[in-house]
């Protein structure tokens, strides 16, 4: 075994120097390190040209500037890069890796130095991307998380020993627990000297190949060494992704396979052998195994929540108590929050003179802004409980349980946790599909997300049921349980069209889920407040804004042209938005809706909670909401042109059940536009759940008067 030797690449630039990539196996515990290392000093965007997230933080320099007297000085900018397992991609987010560490993407920098983040408990699986990492000849660092575990699990790791073989700084460390974690930032400011030379090798036939197609990438392409050589690999083994971008590459990559295949050996299989060959020649070296206590307890609790019938009893109590968080529990900050913003509208409405600025004020900005803020205590207990089962490892048990149901469909496990976020908001639930591997299965699970009733459809339901049984002429449960029918067709639905799109429009084979269930761990408290910090400013960021910019415009619809000396309900009926309504008024008058509540269809589609405040505004009820009696009152009061009741109670399932399937919601549209790189898809999505919320609105009506339900 050598010693660290000094680099033969070039030194990094200046710029950067100061940049760290953090790379890493999914369920290393990467995330953990850098929110443990950047704190707050983070910052999320997107990488150019594609729509994977940018995690980016800061490791801020000590009082005089370097933390060791020939480290690196001032701030060191982190990258944390998305989980893979190695450099030959399936996924969006690991290409994205990738080029980040080839140095492919524009106005990224190649890093100057790597931190390879591995499971002291699995190395023989995570040294497999380390390895391609040391091939690239960079300043690296090796990370050993979750050390207490490979203790627990009776696995010892002589870290002096294990430096020797990788010709690596190693750095032991506990992330949640904050352990070693100032050793790695000395280790990181001390910039560390590159790998040793290559210690694997392959046959004489392989590694001319690659010699040979590196020279053509450094004579003709301007790489230095180590990267050629590694795109040199990927190109021979065969990365689909990486061939597609070169196609004089591709010429001399397909004479050299031939002379390969020529030879007749498995030339494919030895890229793969000749790495753990070498892997396994370390672990022999630096490791030493006993017993193992943990992994027996690991295993005898999968024993349980991975069975066939108490898995899914886990997995449903789970569930249970998620959801009977999210209602019960959630009520209260959001009730502060819808005093505190009427307490702010009366305010302003008391402050200044009767007018349009005051009442644009008021039922334009403020009412705008807290038709969104109100349901920020909702997306935080769900972000605490999705990043609570996330570290401790059950998000994968939850995914393997519900496998079996969800490939019935022609998704597989791993659509799961993108369908569970869309329960608070289609947005983060559709850029949770980046984790999936393959286009097509991406795609439908995008598709179907928002029919899952998300927090924003709560008002409408809650108003609706309120008006089709007040509370004093029905049992809470009986509520409860029109609330919970709304939740199971969402579902139903999301299942049903996924099955339709897998069998016609992206059809495809039923995917096999493989997955790693990783060692179950005490949660980082601070990494999921991190985490719930970080995707409720995206939500207020990315939602807020489009709602409040929508209000104003809806505000305005409903206000010009002004009618003099009309009362309110005139007004509005010559308003641009009255208009519009009485447009609409025909098409919609099947599903039994009049012309108002055709209003409430077309401004709801910025987001489907507006449409509670734009009932309010269209019945001249102020600061109304759900729990607004003088809006139920107003509901009750309403009546067709022949007398008729409006809101029956066939039509308010009429209009559940709409708001169930419609998409309505234009932050979602912006957001798979963003996914999907273009606007196919998104008009699609708008056009199909249009169709289908049309049709099921018009079923349940149409069907109800039929059956004599009036």
């Amino acid at each position: 075994m050598t010693q660290p030797s000094s680099p033969a690449s070039p030194a990094p630039s200046a710029e950067s120097a100061t940049w760290v990539a953090l790379a890493g196996n999914p369920n290393s515990g990467k995330t953990t390190i850098f929110n443990a290392l950047t704190g707050l000093r983070q910052k999320v965007g997107n990488y150019p040209g594609v729509t994977v997230e940018k995690k980016v933080g800061s490791l801020p320099a000590g009082s005089d500037g370097r933390t060791d007297g020939s480290g690196i000085a001032g701030d060191i900018r982190i990258l944390d890069l998305p989980g893979t397992y190695s450099l030959s991609v399936r996924s969006p987010d690991e290409a994205i890796a990738r080029d980040v560490l080839l140095g492919r993407i524009a106005g990224t920098p190649a890093p100057g130095m790597i931190v390879c983040v591995v499971d002291a408990g699995n190395l023989e699986r995570n040294l497999y991307l380390a390895s391609q990492l040391f091939d690239l000849r960079r300043p690296t660092v090796l990370v050993l998380n979750m050390m207490d575990l490979a203790s627990t699990s009776g696995i010892e790791i002589d870290v002096p020993r294990l430096q020797e073989a990788l010709g690596v700084l190693v750095v032991p460390t506990v992330g949640n627990k904050g352990i070693g974690l100032d050793a790695l930032t000395k280790t990181i400011r001390r910039n560390p000297h590159a790998p040793s030379e290559r210690q694997w090798k392959m046959s004489d036939d392989l590694e001319a190949a690659v010699a040979e197609l590196g020279s053509w990438f450094q004579e003709f392409r301007r790489m230095d060494a180590p990267a050629a050589f590694s795109e040199a690999m990927l190109h021979i083994g065969g990365d689909e992704a990486v061939m597609m971008r070169d196609e004089e590459a591709r010429a001399i990559v397909r004479g050299l396979v031939a002379k390969l295949d020529a030879q007749g050996s498995d030339w494919r299989s030895e890229m793969v052998e000749a790495r753990y060959a070498w892997i396994h020649r370390v672990i022999g070296y630096a490791v030493r195994r006993t017993s193992s206590p943990q992994r027996q307890f690991s295993d005898r609790l999968d024993e349980v929540l991975t069975h066939r019938i108490w898995g899914w009893a886990a997995f449903i109590a789970v569930m249970a108590m998620m959801f009977f968080t999210i209602f019960t529990v959630a009520s209260y900050p959001m009730d502060m929050i819808d005093s505190s913003f009427t307490v702010l509208s009366d305010g302003v409405r008391n402050a200044l003179p009767p007018g349009d600025l005051r009442d644009l004020l008021t039922d334009g900005v403020i009412s705008g802004v807290g038709s969104v803020v109100i349901f920020l205590p909702q997306i935080l207990i769900l972000f605490f409980f999705i990043g609570l089962l996330e570290d401790t490892g059950y998000m994968p048990r939850a995914a393997f349980i519900i496998d079996r149901m969800m490939s019935r469909v022609g998704l597989h496990g791993k659509s799961f946790i993108p369908l569970l976020s869309s329960f608070a908001c289609a947005i983060p639930g559709i850029m949770a599909t980046r984790t999936i591997e393959s286009r097509k299965d991406r795609l439908v699970t995008m598709l179907v997300a928002p029919l899952m009733s998300c927090s924003a459809r709560l008002p409408v339901y809650a108003v609706m049921i309120a008006a089709l049984m007040p509370a004093s002429g029905g049992a809470s449960w009986m509520r409860a349980g029109i609330m919970l029918a709304m939740y199971f067709l969402g579902m139903i639905a999301a299942f049903a069209m996924a099955w339709f799109f897998k069998k016609t429009l992206l059809k495809g084979e039923t995917p096999v889920l493989i997955m790693e269930l990783p060692p179950y761990r005490r949660p980082s408290m601070r990494a999921i407040l991190l985490q719930m910090w970080e995707r409720s400013s995206l939500f207020l960021q990315r939602a807020g804004t489009v709602i409040l910019g929508l209000s104003i415009l809806i505000w305005a619809l409903m206000t010009y042209p002004k009618t003099d000396g009309a009362s309110p309900d005139m007004a509005l009926n010559h308003s641009i938005a009255g208009r519009i309504g009485h447009v609409i008024e025909p098409v919609i008058e099947p599903l039994g809706f009049d012309w108002r509540i055709g209003i409430g269809l077309v401004t709801s589609f910025a987001a489907r909670e507006v449409f509670v405040s734009t009932m309010g505004i269209i019945f001249n009820v102020e600061n109304a909401d759900e729990t607004s009696e003088s809006l139920l009152d107003a509901f009750r009061n309403a009546r067709w042109p022949d007398g008729t009741q409006l809101f029956s109670p066939l039509a308010c399932v009429s209009v559940m059940v709409f708001y169930v399937l419609a998409m309505q919601c234009l932050s979602t549209v912006a957001v798979m536009r963003r996914e999907t790189n273009g606007w196919k898809w998104p008009l699609f999505q708008v056009a199909y759940m249009t169709i289908l919320a049309y049709a099921g609105s018009l079923a349940v009506y149409q069907g109800g008067k039929l059956l004599g339900w009036g």
